[in-house]
């Protein structure tokens, strides 16, 4: 298991990710894929490994997005 501390933002259609609600937390799992996986609301539709770490993004198809960024 790793420990990551990650930045979750929810995105709504109407707000945009500039009025994102953000929170960050600290968690224990297997891989990011694992955690969104077992506790994300949405599935997973992107993945980008960036130079701080690795984001996922998850949505409804809707307008609805949470972006989980991941860090060591």
């Amino acid at each position: 298991m790793n420990e990551y501390e990650v930045v979750v933002e929810t995105i709504n259609p109407c707000g945009g990710a500039s009025h994102a609600k953000r929170e960050i937390i600290e968690v224990t799992a297997a891989s990011p894929e694992d955690y969104v996986r077992r506790e994300g609301r949405f599935p997973v539709l992107d993945r980008v490994e960036t130079p701080d770490g690795i984001c996922l993004i998850t949505g409804d198809g809707a307008g609805n997005f949470v972006r989980y960024t991941f860090s060591d």
